[in-house]
């Protein structure tokens, strides 16, 4: 399901929501594109870690975990951002999904 959020400015930005395949099968490469920076440094360095003690077992779990969990984040640091679901159905969607309160 993909919601569209947008900024005062006019920019808008067509996110998914729910399980991030991307993030499964390619880890934090996502974030980069995405510019998320901070999001794919913190994949990166937790896979890396996980990773070498576990002879990359620990790398795959993490990828796992973001894959759940990704998506939520990344529109959660837009809407911070001041980006806002653009229709009523998108903020139905977010409500639906946790990702923001019903009197937000």
């Amino acid at each position: 399901m993909r919601v569209v959020v947008a900024n005062e400015a006019g920019v808008g930005k067509d996110v998914k929501v729910g399980f991030s395949w991307t993030t499964f099968f390619f880890g934090f490469f996502p974030a980069l594109f995405r510019g998320d920076l901070k999001w794919a440094a913190i994949m990166f360095i937790l896979e890396a870690i996980f990773g070498s003690f576990t002879l990359g077992f620990g790398a795959w779990v993490c990828g796992i975990v973001f894959s759940f969990v990704y998506n939520k984040i990344y529109i959660k640091e837009l809407l911070e951002k001041g980006y806002r679901p653009v229709n009523e159905s998108d903020r139905v969607v977010l409500e639906s999904n946790g990702i923001i309160s019903r009197i937000a």
